[in-house]
This record gives C-alpha cells, structure tokens and sequence, in this order.
C-alpha cells in the first residue's frame, strides 16, 4: 500500500484551485441511469471514488468516458443489468444512489448493502422507508438489497433520521420520484449544497423540482427525462481542508473557487480561533498568525458545521492556545484519529462522541496510519504542522476524496510525497 512522507514546518504560500464536489458527483453520476440520452458532467474530481462509480455504471450498462480530464460523458446503452457489482459497492458507501434511478427506470434494482470508510453505523433505512412509500417492494438480506415496482407513485414521505436528515437518501428518493406517477413531497429532506445540486441537474434533464435547499422539496413526476450538459460546484470539504492546513502552517494561500456560502459554519469557526480570511477579488485569502484561539465545535446537518470537516478542525485545535471541545452528533464513533493525533504528541481526551482538545506548543513528526477519509486529511494537517517526519499508511483513503492531493500541497511548498 502506498503512504505519503511529510517533512512539516514549512508555510504553505502561494494560490491553490478547488476542485469539483466529490460528495455532489456521485448521485449526479447516478442519475444518468434515468435518462437514454447522454449527460456531460465538467469539474468532475479525479479521485478514486470516481473510478469506482464508473465501474458501477459500466456493469449497468452505461458507457462512460472521460472526455476531458475533469469532464465525464455517461449514456446507457444497456438497460438489461439490474445488479450493481458487489465488489464496488462494498468499497463504497455513496454507490446506494444507484439504488432509486435503476428502481425508477428499470422497475427493479440489486444492491449488496454499501460500506466504506468505517466511521461508525450509517443505516440506509430511511432509503427504503422512502422507496417503500412511493410503492416498492424490498426484499432484504444480509447480502441483497432488492427493489422491484412496475411504477412508482408519488406520495408524502418522512425522511427524518436520528441525526435530522439524510443526504443520500434525500438524493435516492428524490431521483426516484422524478419518473413516479403524480407528485411526492420528501419531509424533512436533507438541505447540503450537493443535493440542491442533484435537484437542479433533474430539472435540466426535464424533471419537475421545487423546494431545492428547503426542508420539504416537492417532485411531479413525469414520463421521461433527457440528456444535460452541467457543471459540478466546488467541493467544500476540499475547501475547508487546504483552508485549515494554510492556517494551520502559518501560511498565506489565495484559495480559488470557493463558496462561503457553503462553508458558512466552518469560516465562523476559523474566524473564533484567529484565522484571518479575506475576500478578493479573484478568490478568498487564507492566513495563519501567532497562537490559535479554542473553539467549541458541534457537526450538525447544513448549515450546520459538517461532519465531514470534525478531524480537519481537530487538527487546527491540537496547536490552539488552550483547550478546545469536539461533538459529532452525525457519526457519534468518527474519532479514529484521536489515537494517530496523539502519537504525534497532541492532547486530546475523548468520551463517548465528545473529546476535549488541549492545545500544545509544537507537533512532532511520528508514522500513522488513516482509517478514513477524512481522518487522512486530518493527518496530513497534523504531519505540515509537525516537526519532523511524519509517515501515513493506508493513504489509499484519501484518495478517494481529495484529487492530486500531493501535487497540490507540493505547488504550495509542501514536503509531501507518495512512497510505494
């Protein structure tokens, strides 16, 4: 497996693009299941999760191709296949999006349970609750997953979930009912940048969707959609974690292609720990100086802070001047970097989905291993800061997320490279 080595210390100065939403282009991909026409997506991340998407899709009859290196061209021309490959979907948790397009289009779908990074439990219950409602009938087993309707019926849905609200069964159900008969309304439904993005890719394929970015979006079915031509958003997360390492290395970086609008929560938190952000004309200014404040975080569904960014920031707090407080109440188990932190000489106690960050003077360089996604980022963070070598295993995760990562961080002045 390959691993990244990081000589930290150094400041990362100089202007950095944001690529394409990687959490938006899954269920965008998805959707071309629902349409024989062609649909082009430009910005499209070049990261694994991609290839493992793709795949997907080609087993369902889809042919993909990359046209240009971030543009991505997806047509069936088989709509026979029914079953999403095991082997990918257990690789990837965002391949469930499959799930309502083959239902809605081919009136039955195969999926093997999804997995992914191991952050803790995420049910898909809510996925099926809202297939149900617009009249599938499921089948499950520990290996299957199967849904069958000969069409679909718009109907009023709950997606409510304990954590409030869930985004890729927004995205499932709100596919589906595109091609129901009549009109679906999804309470509750979740309100993240990248759903409002699949809503507005559905409407110019020919859907009817109303309520994008609210609570309750209203979907009037209708008997076909068609091809589009559409452009991904900028990735918030990869937006929030080069703003945290800029800062976090007392560096200068001009961050192109970013939206504060869809990291309100995390800039009001920078803000409180002392990062300067200035807006320019071309992009927004990233600064880190002198000793970081503390802050109290709590992930919430957006607007909220994201679940997505909790160990970024926690990487920010491990050099604050004092002690900062952590609670994620989206995956209550998502702190396996807490262990890898504090090998490399951070302060950190945690209880149940809570942990207390004590700040400390310096980072020392120390061999880590990711177990996620996000929990890589954190480390890289952690490793610029650091004094001394750091080494990652596993950095197979972080790839599944963040595009040219190390040639990014390189361009900035980084240390950073990928041993075999």
């Amino acid at each position: 497996m390959p691993a990244f080595e990081i000589d930290g210390g150094l400041p990362l100065r100089g202007v950095i693009e944001i690529s394409g939403a990687k959490n938006a282009a899954l269920p965008l991909m998805a959707a071309c299941l629902l349409t024989r026409d062609k649909l082009r997506l430009h910005r499209v991340p070049r990261a694994s999760d991609m290839d493992t998407m793709v795949n997907v899709l080609r087993e369902l009859g889809v042919d993909a191709r990359w046209t240009a290196p971030n543009t991505l061209d997806l047509q069936v021309i088989d709509e026979s296949p029914c079953t999403a490959p095991r082997e990918y979907t257990l690789a990837m948790r965002a391949s469930i999006c499959v799930l309502g397009p083959l239902l809605a289009r081919r009136n039955v779908a195969h999926i093997t349970p999804p997995g992914g990074c191991k952050i803790g439990e995420r049910p898909i219950d809510a996925h099926i609750r809202g297939l149900k409602a617009l009249g599938a009938r499921v089948v499950e087993t520990p290996e299957t997953i199967t849904a069958s309707a000969r069409r679909l019926n718009g109907v009023e849905v709950d997606l409510s979930v304990s954590s409030g609200s869930t985004v890729l069964g927004t995205a499932n159900v709100m596919s589906a009912a595109t091609l129901a008969k009549g009109r679906t309304i999804i309470q509750n439904a979740a309100c993240e940048p990248e759903v409002c993005q699949l809503a507005e890719l559905l409407n110019a394929m020919g859907a009817q969707v109303t309520g994008i970015g609210s609570k309750q979006i209203v979907v009037d079915g209708v008997r076909e959609l068609h091809g589009a031509e559409f452009e991904l958003i900028p990735d918030r997360i990869e937006a929030g974690t080069y703003m945290i390492a800029a800062a976090a290395t007392h560096g200068n970086v001009l961050m192109r292609n970013v939206r504060r609008a869809h990291l309100d929560a995390v800039f009001q938190v920078l803000l409180r720990m002392g990062v300067t952000l200035d807006e320019e004309s071309s992009g927004w200014r990233v600064r880190g100086e002198g000793r970081f404040r503390t802050a109290d975080v709590v992930t919430a569904p957006f607007p909220g802070f994201p679940t997505d960014m909790q160990a970024q920031i926690m990487a920010l707090m491990c050099v604050a001047g004092g002690r900062s407080a952590v609670q994620d109440t989206i995956y209550p188990n998502r702190f396996h970097h807490v262990a890898e932190l504090r090998r490399m000489g951070a302060r950190i106690v945690r209880r149940g989905n809570r942990a207390w960050v004590t700040g400390v003077e310096q980072l020392t360089g120390a061999p880590v291993t990711a177990s996620d996604l996000r929990a890589s980022a954190a480390l890289v963070i952690a490793g610029l800061v650091a004094r001394g070598r750091t080494t990652i295993a596993e950095v197979h995760h972080i790839d599944r997320g963040y595009e040219r990562i190390v040639e990014k961080l390189s361009s900035l002045g980084a240390k950073i490279r990928r041993t075999p």
